[in-house]
């Protein structure tokens, strides 16, 4: 074909990948038959934070994206678009009309990797212990509407919820909720380092080096049943400083893949057609951008000033300037192509006006230029994140109500100091669990947020969330939805900035590129095989 890009379009409310592919073929990796993947992606143990791939810690890309190609969950994610569907188990529903009591049967003859048995009690031991150790800044929070866990025999599973939640079923199917072996996890604390020991499509090896690890092996796991099918023998993750490391180890042949991230530079020359071995594989994505504020940190404790920053900036020309066709504004937490998203700062704050901001900042007294620091992560979200908050402090600055000075941090020193709280404001992506509107807000908003967030709102809390659940239609789950997106873009604890597309790069002969990521841009490996494209 004449443009080496394949574009997976988009159909209302979710993603609905379409397998494309180029013809011809090319010289592939020099590791016999493992296919070859490249990531920017770094997997650290760091003493604030030991346990990067425990399920119940683990709360990252990166790290889910190893932990869901190892770590079985009793749902799962299609590779496509749709509702979740059963993996470990065999069955899973609503038992009641409620949407309180959830019963899930396990596949008969499960196992973990190494031959021992997965029964119901391994299911409610994992899915407790998580819930037991509320590992700070983990994903726990998906599973606090858990009231108890039954087991009924060796195969059956029934949660009693303490409210309805019709997304339950998803949330079964994120890492959190993974089945681990419990002879080699402590049921009351994390499990340190690298290992990882489930019942998923593969087992886990990793090459460490000064605590961080530079590739990991996955080999496909003889005892794994469930939904999906592995097209591979063995697939190796290697960890880049940068995109354009990874670039030229696919060029060379060195990696067969290349993942997250690659740089706008780089994606544009990928999209030009030069390289003839190597198609770029274009899908919608989910992925959002925003800013965070600690709002009791004296600089931003205003709503004025977070009001003013909202009404400053211009989502437009960031976009244009940093990312070009590769993302679009974000005028929500919730990206556009979601059902229950509402433009709720597009709304409130409408185009770009100082003069608007102006009359904020004086309305309540506060003295101008507000100085304060934006930080962002060097190493985590790709190359071009300094550039985007150069953009960013530029906006502001230029505006002369603000005095912004950015400042660069490695993720694993990055992750930690936000939870702490010691950002005033902060730049962070987010890659949803699944692919519903309540995942883009309840785990900034809900009580046990992931980012550690002193913002309250009682009503999204106590009403807004917990109506918004009751609804099995999620179309019909807009008007709570809706008002929980105004109330931010009101008191804004966080200000969205863009939604952007998600990328992968193959060689010619690697098939099934198409279905690498699914709507939450989360790696599924065992959908590539090497051969001839078509």
């Amino acid at each position: 074909m004449n443009r080496k890009t394949l574009v997976l379009p988009a159909v209302v409310g979710l993603l609905t990948p379409v397998l494309a592919a180029c013809g011809g073929s090319g010289s592939g990796s020099n590791s016999g038959d493992a296919i070859v993947v490249g990531t920017t992606d770094r997997f650290t143990a760091t003493k604030d934070a030991p346990a990067p791939l425990d399920p119940a810690y683990s709360y990252d890309v990166g790290g889910w994206n190893i932990l869901r190609q190892t770590v079985q969950t009793l749902m799962s994610q299609p590779k496509g678009e749709g509702d979740p569907v059963p993996d470990a188990a065999e069955s899973c529903s609503f038992t009641d009309s409620g949407s309180e009591r959830y019963a899930c049967k396990l596949r008969e003859g499960l196992k973990f990797s190494d031959g021992t048995p997965v029964t119901a009690k391994d299911v409610k031991w994992s899915i407790e212990r998580a819930l037991r150790i509320k590992a700070v800044g983990g994903p726990y929070g998906l599973l606090t509407n858990i009231d108890t866990i039954e087991t009924q025999g060796d195969r059956e599973v029934v949660f009693h919820l303490r409210s309805a939640d019709a997304t339950f079923p998803y949330k079964l199917s994120t890492p959190v909720a993974g089945i681990v072996n419990p002879k080699d996890y402590d049921e009351n604390k994390l499990r340190d380092g690298f290992g990882i020991d489930g019942s998923g499509p593969y087992t886990f090896k990793a090459d460490v080096k000064d605590d961080a690890i530079v590739s990991a092996t996955f080999t496909k796991n003889p005892n794994y049943k469930g939904s999906v099918k592995v097209n591979n023998q063995q697939v190796v993750l290697r960890s880049y400083d940068d995109a354009d490391a990874m670039g030229k180890a696919i060029d060379k042949g060195d990696i067969d893949v290349m993942t997250r991230t690659m740089s706008p530079a780089q994606i544009n020359k990928l999209d030009a057609g030069d390289d003839s071995n190597v198609d770029l594989v274009e899908m919608p994505g989910l992925e959002i951008r925003y800013l965070g504020f600690n709002t009791d940190a004296p600089t931003v404790k205003s709503k004025a000033v977070r009001e003013a920053m909202a009404q400053i900036i211009d989502r437009a020309s960031l976009v244009a300037k940093v990312y070009g066709s590769q993302a679009e504004p974000l005028y929500s937490l919730v990206p556009a192509s979601v059902t229950g998203h509402s433009n709720s700062f597009f709304n409130k704050y409408g185009d770009p006006s100082v003069s608007k901001a102006r009359n904020t900042l004086a309305a309540a007294n506060i003295t101008t230029p507000v100085k304060l620091t934006l930080h962002y992560t060097t190493d985590h979200y790709g190359s071009a994140t300094k550039q985007e908050f150069e953009v960013l402090q530029k906006q502001l600055n230029d505006s002369g109500l603000f005095d912004v000075s950015i400042q660069g941090t490695l993720w694993k020193t990055y992750q930690v100091a936000e939870r702490k709280g010691e950002y005033d404001v902060y730049g962070m992506g987010w890659f949803p669990d699944f692919p519903d509107a309540d995942n883009f807000l309840a785990p900034f908003l809900d009580k046990d947020n992931f980012l550690q967030s002193p913002y309250v709102n009682n009503k999204i809390i106590k009403t807004l969330l917990p109506e918004s659940r009751r609804e099995a239609d999620r179309a019909s789950a807009s008007g709570s939805l809706t008002q929980i997106q105004d109330a931010v873009a009101d008191d804004v604890p966080l200000l969205p900035l863009w939604q952007g597309k998600q990328y992968v790069a193959a060689r010619d002969d690697i098939t099934g590129v198409a279905y690498a990521l699914n709507s939450s841009a989360s790696l599924q490996l065992w959908e590539l095989g090497r051969g001839s494209s078509s």
